[in-house]
């Protein structure tokens, strides 16, 4: 009876540490793009135009969703940016 309790307490102990591992990695990389973004904004600080290797370097993705025109006949059309490293500023 002993035994299947400390077996029960290995496995939860075991399926914890897991989760924490899993949690500490992704905590690693979320600070390791931190640190290359900053290094990234550090080297291109103060552009004085905007250029392709600029934007090359500093944005990822850019989704553009399908326009809609509203009720007072303007149209909008949402854009989403997507920089490197960090993902989608809101």
């Amino acid at each position: 009876m002993l035994t299947t309790k400390y077996q029960t307490e290995q496995n939860e102990l075991t399926e914890k540490i897991d989760a924490l591992t899993v949690e500490l990695d992704t905590a690693k990389q979320t600070e390791s793009d931190a640190k290359q973004w900053v290094e990234l904004i550090q080297q291109y600080a103060n552009p004085t135009e905007l250029t392709a290797p600029l934007l090359n370097a500093l944005i990822d993705k850019i989704v553009i969703h399908e326009s809609i025109k509203g009720e007072d006949g303007e149209q909008e059309q949402e854009i989403e940016i997507f920089y490197r490293f960090i993902g989608k500023i809101d």
